[in-house]
């Protein structure tokens, strides 16, 4: 072979996937390839980079996937009343409970968007703020202290990180999913939130 193709793992070490991804997307023509006399996979370098800066379908995909589980075990959660066990949503009433299913959603809806990149960073972290105040303002106007709002918070987000975590030892690290880049993706956004939700109770204290 000539210079410009490589093997299998020097095109996983390129896209940063595991080498039975790339071993699939050959084999089902996704990624073209040719077979050395011993049956080897070989891969043209230009079409390793040019897979490397276009959109991958199969990563949208593994994002829609985690956020639909997250959206079940939401479900999962409410139906078995597991948060009835928690002192701070025995506090919230009817309506304050809906607002707090609605920021559930805002929240999954803005992960889509900053996981798959269809929003700008900045953008989506401005949005994770005003999430951040809006779960403050919530706590605050239910009567929950910044400890309780902020245990309200941590539940939710507790469950997203659990998600992820218990899809990758199901699915392992055979798929186009990278599951340590959307945690780390998660982290920063619920950091976010959270950092918004203090601040803003801060900014009350002052204020009164």
């Amino acid at each position: 072979m000539e210079p410009d193709w490589i093997n299998l793992s020097e095109a996983a070490e390129l896209l940063g996937v595991h080498p039975a991804t790339i071993r699939a997307w050959g084999d089902k023509g996704e990624l073209p390839m040719q077979r050395t006399p011993g049956g080897h996979r070989r891969f043209r370098r230009a079409d390793v980079e040019a897979r490397a800066v276009a959109p991958d379908r199969s990563q949208t995909s593994g994002v829609q996937l985690v956020v639909q589980n997250m959206v079940g075990r939401a479900r999962l959660e409410l139906t078995d009343g597991a948060l009835n066990d928690e002192a701070w949503y025995q506090r919230l009433d009817e309506p304050a409970r809906q607002q707090l299913r609605q920021l559930g959603h805002r929240l999954l809806h803005l992960f889509t968007q900053f996981l798959t990149l269809e929003t700008e960073r900045q953008t989506v972290r401005a949005e994770a703020k005003t999430i951040g105040c809006d779960y403050e303002r919530l706590g605050r106007q239910s009567g929950l202290s910044l400890e309780e709002t902020t245990r309200a918070y941590l539940y939710f987000r507790e469950f997203l990180s659990q998600t992820v975590y218990d899809m990758a030892e199901t699915m392992g690290t055979q798929g186009p999913i990278h599951w340590g880049q959307i945690h780390n993706k998660i982290i920063t956004i619920t950091n976010d939130v959270l950092l918004a939700l203090i601040a803003a109770r801060e900014e009350q204290r002052y204020e009164l």
